[in-house]
């Protein structure tokens, strides 16, 4: 039996975090995760697995000093370090308040959050795990990009994705050249998957979203999880700096 590894996750309660903080918690894993809003999401999963050790550590990651105490907190829960480590927070701009915001805030918000804080975190967590030293194996980094900066999108909401999830694409290959081999590190770049906003989307999104993808349904969460497990486990041992699209293949046709 394996041991249960150290996974550390920032936006654990969006339909993508959350699938993977599911997918880790039935590996056995320890579990560091982040929420802003929708803790109850979190605390049901702490209720389904009693014999995991499930933290969470609610804080704005928008602002330094909350950044600050949740990556001092994550390193140093149970032990110093980690073995996984998934920046899954974003800023949702397709519903909610958010929503009526100008481009400009938009913006801002997302670089914040999506970008800055994801930077700031994955830096100092490496450098910490690297200056540590004594790890059996390599720690895992992953973070979440977007499949369409690799050939664009028309509208507000595509300039502004592509924006953050371009910059945190390009970092993340930056970072894997520092930190290799002690920590590998890959980019998830989901195409249409079926988060919050899907179930809500207007009858023309939903004809995109599965005439795009070769596979022609919408991607889900799960589909994320098992590719997330994968690239942190034993088996993905010789894989790193890669970016993965999980949006089914693009259909060039479309």
């Amino acid at each position: 039996m394996p041991m249960p590894r150290k996974v550390l996750i920032t936006g654990a309660s969006g339909g993508i975090g959350l699938a993977m903080a599911e997918k880790f918690a039935q590996n056995g894993d320890s579990l560091f995760l982040h929420a802003f809003t929708r803790t109850s999401r979190l605390e049901t999963l702490r209720e389904k697995y009693p014999q995991n050790a499930i933290h969470l550590h609610s804080c704005d990651l928008s602002l330094p000093r909350e950044q600050e105490k949740w990556l001092d907190a994550a390193w140093n829960w149970e032990s110093e370090g980690w073995d996984v480590l998934i920046l899954c927070a974003g800023v949702d701009i397709l519903t909610g308040t958010m929503k009526a915001r100008t481009f400009e805030e938009k913006l801002e918000a997302l670089w914040k959050v999506d970008v800055a804080a994801g930077v700031r975190i994955a830096r100092e967590l490496t450098r910490r795990r690297g200056d540590a030293g004594g790890e059996t194996s390599p720690g895992t980094v992953l973070f979440l990009g977007w499949d369409a900066i690799e050939w664009g999108m028309a509208g507000d909401s595509a300039e502004l994705f592509a924006l953050a999830k371009g910059a945190i694409t390009a970092f993340a290959r930056c970072l894997a050249q520092k930190v290799s081999p002690d920590c590998r590190v890959h980019v998830l770049a989901p195409g249409w998957i079926q988060t919050d906003w899907a179930a809500q989307a207007p009858e023309k999104w939903q004809k995109i979203a599965m005439g795009s993808s070769l596979m022609k349904r919408w991607g889900t969460p799960q589909d994320m999880a098992e590719l997330a497990f994968f690239l942190t486990s034993p088996e993905a041992a010789f894989l790193n700096a890669m970016v993965w699209p999980v949006d089914g293949g693009r259909d060039m046709a479309v």
